[in-house]
Order: structure tokens, then C-alpha cells, then sequence
């Protein structure tokens, strides 16, 4: 590099820093995929996993952490022989499927293969066993794989895009609205613009048309018209055709704006109408589905605006004002662009915050799940942020803007560049569960101690579940079956526990009715040991039994 102006090294300095930031973003959207996992959890079923019973039941109950959606011909129960064994249309109540099964099924393991689309639009893919009789070999499907890798990567690669395309398409706009000198030309800006308003509308269509292979587990092709119906219909789709919406009766706003001859009332639709296309992120992403989403929304919404009014604020600085406006224009310019930067900043921040406490929930999900890794990052990478912004602040505070340009841009530079990975993180969140299901997946995954069994007597058989099987609070599910394991309605519930070994005698465990089969209660487990579980379950004013159960508590 001996032979090159100083010019010439300062640009291929910078060429060669963003070359190696471009890496990184792709790195982060084409690196190692993890499987894909969905952002509902299967909390319980009926029958339990592993468990064995005395005859074949007539449904299968899942129980999810939110509600869910069908995906066509998706959900199945198999035979120990392979064959279905599932009648009819699964039921689908909010966060309950029930589906219905051949009662007159034969002896042997059967496999419960799941698949359903949680609130935030992602797929739950999953499956279990349970045995009639005693186990044998499961049988296998395969048709609830989970999706294509490549699939799962391009809808990233949407979500970026539209990210993209929203900094280029309300930054902009906002400066060319309030900012922009007079005297000025408006067709580099009004170009920016245009491209961002293309990247968006693409972004949304590639959603769509990825929502279909994304939710179905097909290929990219695998698109048929029912199914393309389905996401239509569904919540993310509709927020996706509103998108569409408000970008067709922005086109016509944009128009006068790029030429400089909106009035007022231009501005005010399309300040309307950006903050109605700001909000169609949050409500076809997680947001939508949180504990809070009225909260999750709004907080989602402002990060999401916050953020492309700064990013493409600072796009038009480095690429137009920096370089066009004399200082006369820069001196006015500077400060009042600042102030929104701090404001917009500030928002970023606050609520990223709030959004991070309601997704992540636990100290422990930040560090032991990849969201809430992905959050940590985003923060240092945000801090680094903010302190090339200071610099940048302090520089416009001394009037050094003018005086200094060069030193101006290459910090501008440096935010945009930094900023670019942060976008690609979001890019990436947005896939991934979110701290406070990730944990819950992995505690469902790992089973958490919890012990199940079948109790059967004269008149009826009776599950049970306890859960975590240790010292201290546990609760405590009771399912109730006929002979012929069809849920037995029950009168009255009464329980027990006692440890006889160590002397305690036994505990009433207060037993609340959910449904006509299904009870449930909380007691705490002193001491460890093999404690008796003791039912007794009224189903008539004569018919009643009464079964034990021991249970290991570690």
C-alpha cells in the first residue's frame, strides 16, 4: 500500500472494514443452523409420554404454553402395526388439541406425531409414546420433520431485507419531510427511498411465500394453494397483507414528498401511515404472542421505529448531507438532528430493556439460551454503538462538524457498520425462541423428575403425575378412565400422602376439579423417601375406589 494516495488507503480501509462486517452478518444468517424449534411448548397430554395403559383410549388431549393452529393432515397417531389409528379433524380449543382415536386399537407402543403453528406464527413440531397393554417397537413417521435449513435461512434473510428496507424507506423520508436544504437535489434521496420502499415490499411477499414451506416443513416449491390460503387466514398473514396495504397508499404520498411539493396534510397520512406500517412487525413476530402483548407491542414497535428513524437519519448524513450542504445548512442541521438522534437512541434503549425482561423473564435464560446470548451480544455491540454517537454529539456541540467533516463521516460510518451486525442479530432473534420458552422447552424436554403411573381398580383406572417428584411444593394431576378408558366423570376427589418410615402420618392434599376426569392439587414434600399416595375417587353415591400409589421424592 506504499503507492497509494492517502485517499486511496482511507478507502480501501474502509472497504475492507465493511467487507469484514458484511462477513459477519452473513455469517450470523448462514452460520450453523440449529434445529428449528418452535416458540410453544407441549406443557402435558393425556396419555402421558411413556406411559402404559390397560386399553386403548378414545382421544389424545396435547396441552400447549399458548394457542395454536392446525396445520393440514399434520397431526397423527400411529399403531404398534404402523397404521393411523387417529378419526377425523384433531380439535383445536386455544392451547388444547384433542384428537380423536380408534378405541379398538390392538396391543403394543403407539406414536403421537404432532405438528401446529404456535401464536407467533412458528412451527411446534414433535412426538411421544405411550403403550396398551405393554410396549413394543414404535412404529416411525417421518412426515412432522422439521423445516429446511435453507428454508429457515432465507426467511432470515427476508426479516433482514425488510429491516434494511425499513431504514432506508422512514429515515430518509423523515429527513427529505423536515431537514432537507431548499436548494438541494432530491434525486439521489428520493433513489434511497425508492429502494428501500422496493426492499420492504419485497421482504413482505418473500414472507408470505416462505410462511407456507416454513409452517408445512416442505421445500421452497412446496407451495399449494390451500396451504397458501392458510397462512392468508392466518394472523401473520393478515398483518402481512396490511403491510402490503399501507405500502400501496404510501407509494402515492411518496410521490409530491420526493418532490418537494407535499403540503401538510401529505405529511400527516404519511406519518399515519408509517407508524400503522411500523406496528405490522411486532404483530407478526413474538410480540404478539408475550405474557403482555398489549406491552410487548407498543415497547416492540418503538424499537422497531426508533430504530430506522436513526439508522436512516444517519444514512442520509454520510451519504448526502455531509458531503452536499454548506455550513450554513450543516450549522441549522446538526443540532436539530442531534436532539432526534438522542430521542430516537434513548427509545432504542428503553425499550429494548422492557422488551429483553419480558422474553428473556430469567437471569438464568440470558446465559444458558441462544436468545438470551444473542441479547447479550446485541448489547455490546449497542454500547460500542452509543459511544461513537457520543463522539459524534460532542463534536456537533463544538461546532467541529464543518470544521472537521472527515472525522464526522468516518464515525457516522462506524455506527452504520456496526449497526448493519445488530441488524442481522434481530434478523435472527426474530427466528428464535425466546429465552422464557426455551427454558420451559428444555425443562419439558428433560422431563423435570416428574413421575407418572397408571392405577387401576374394580370400577375405573386412574392416572396420576407428580411433578417434580422432589422435596418441597409439588403438583399433583389426577385423570380418571373406565374400564374401556373413556374419561369417567367423577362425583369427589380425596387424597393423601403419608411417609410411614419417617414417621409422618398422612397429609390431606387439597384436590381441585378442572375438568369432569381431571383434578389437580399442590402439597409439600418434607423429607425424601417413598411416600403413599392414597385416592379415593367417588363416581356415583355408590361407586367409589380407592388405589395407592408409592412415589420416590429425591
Amino acid at each position: 500500500m506504499s503507492g497509494m494516495t492517502a485517499a486511496q488507503r482511507r478507502w480501501v480501509s474502509r472497504a475492507g472494514a465493511m467487507l469484514g462486517l458484511l462477513l459477519a452478518t452473513f455469517a450470523l444468517l448462514f452460520g450453523p443452523a440449529s434445529p428449528a424449534s418452535a416458540h410453544a411448548v407441549l406443557v402435558s397430554s393425556s396419555p402421558l409420554a411413556d406411559a402404559v395403559l390397560p386399553s386403548a383410549p378414545s382421544e389424545v388431549v396435547l396441552t400447549f404454553s399458548e394457542g395454536v393452529r392446525s396445520v393440514p393432515d399434520k397431526i397423527r397417531v400411529l399403531g404398534p402395526d404402523g397404521a393411523r389409528v387417529d378419526r377425523g379433524e384433531p380439535a383445536f380449543d386455544g392451547a388444547v388439541v384433542t384428537i380423536p382415536v380408534d378405541p379398538g386399537g390392538p396391543r403394543g407402543t403407539y406414536l403421537v406425531s404432532y405438528r401446529v403453528i404456535s401464536a407467533d406464527s412458528h412451527p411446534v413440531a414433535g412426538a411421544y409414546t405411550y403403550s396398551v397393554g405393554a410396549p413394543s417397537s414404535p412404529p416411525e413417521d417421518t412426515a412432522n420433520d422439521t423445516v429446511d435449513p435453507g428454508i429457515t435461512a432465507a426467511v432470515a434473510v427476508g426479516k433482514y431485507l425488510g429491516y434494511a428496507g425499513l431504514v432506508l424507506l422512514v429515515g430518509p423520508v423523515l429527513v427529505l419531510g423536515l431537514l432537507w436544504p431548499r436548494r438541494l437535489d432530491r434525486s439521489g434521496p428520493a433513489r434511497l427511498v425508492w429502494t428501500g420502499f422496493g426492499l420492504v415490499t419485497a421482504a413482505t411477499l418473500i414472507g408470505i411465500w416462505l410462511q407456507v414451506p416454513y409452517t408445512t416443513g416442505g421445500g421452497l416449491f412446496s407451495i399449494s394453494g390451500s396451504a397458501l390460503s392458510d397462512v392468508l387466514a392466518s394472523t401473520f398473514g393478515a398483518v402481512l397483507l396490511v403491510r402490503l396495504g399501507i405500502l400501496v397508499a404510501a407509494a402515492i404520498l411518496l410521490r409530491p414528498l420526493l418532490r418537494g411539493s407535499a403540503g401538510r396534510a401529505d405529511h400527516i397520512l404519511l406519518a399515519v401511515l408509517g407508524v400503522a406500517g411500523i406496528f405490522t412487525w411486532p404483530l407478526a413476530g413474538h410480540a404478539s404472542a408475550s405474557p403482555v402483548p398489549a406491552v410487548s407491542v407498543l415497547v416492540d414497535a418503538v424499537h422497531v421505529g426508533s430504530m430506522a428513524v436513526w439508522l436512516g437519519g444517519l444514512v442520509m448524513l454520510v451519504g448526502f448531507l455531509l458531503r452536499r450542504a454548506d455550513e450554513r445548512e450543516l450549522a441549522a442541521i446538526m443540532p436539530i438532528w442531534s436532539r432526534w438522534a438522542a430521542v430516537a437512541v434513548s427509545a432504542l434503549l428503553l425499550a429494548g430493556i422492557v422488551q429483553a425482561l419480558i422474553e428473556v423473564a430469567t437471569p438464568s435464560a440470558l446465559i444458558d439460551t441462544t436468545y438470551g446470548q444473542l441479547i447479550i451480544a446485541k448489547v455490546v455491540l449497542f454500547a460500542l454503538v452509543i459511544g461513537v454517537a457520543a463522539y459524534s454529539r460532542r463534536l456537533v456541540q463544538r461546532r467541529l462538524v464543518t470544521e472537521r467533516p472527515g472525522r464526522m463521516r468516518r464515525a457516522v460510518w462506524t455506527e452504520l457498520g456496526v449497526t448493519a451486525v445488530i441488524l442481522a442479530i434481530s434478523a435472527v432473534l426474530v427466528q428464535t425462541p425466546p429465552g422464557r420458552t426455551a427454558e420451559s422447552n428444555d425443562a419439558a424436554a428433560g422431563g423435570g423428575g416428574i413421575f407418572t403411573t397408571t392405577l387401576t381398580s374394580s370400577v375405573l383406572s386412574l392416572q396420576v403425575e407428580v411433578d417434580p417428584a422432589e422435596t418441597g411444593s409439588n403438583s399433583i394431576h389426577l385423570y380418571a378412565y373406565t374400564l374401556e378408558n373413556k374419561p369417567q366423570p367423577v362425583v369427589e376427589w380425596t387424597g393423601t400422602a403419608a411417609l410411614q418410615a419417617k414417621g409422618i402420618e398422612p397429609i390431606e392434599i387439597p384436590l381441585l376439579p378442572l375438568t369432569d376426569n381431571h383434578a389437580t392439587g399442590e402439597i409439600s414434600l418434607p423429607t425424601p423417601g417413598d411416600w403413599q399416595l392414597r385416592f379415593t375417587v367417588r363416581i356415583s353415591d355408590i361407586d367409589q375406589a380407592t388405589v395407592t400409589a408409592t412415589v420416590p421424592i429425591t
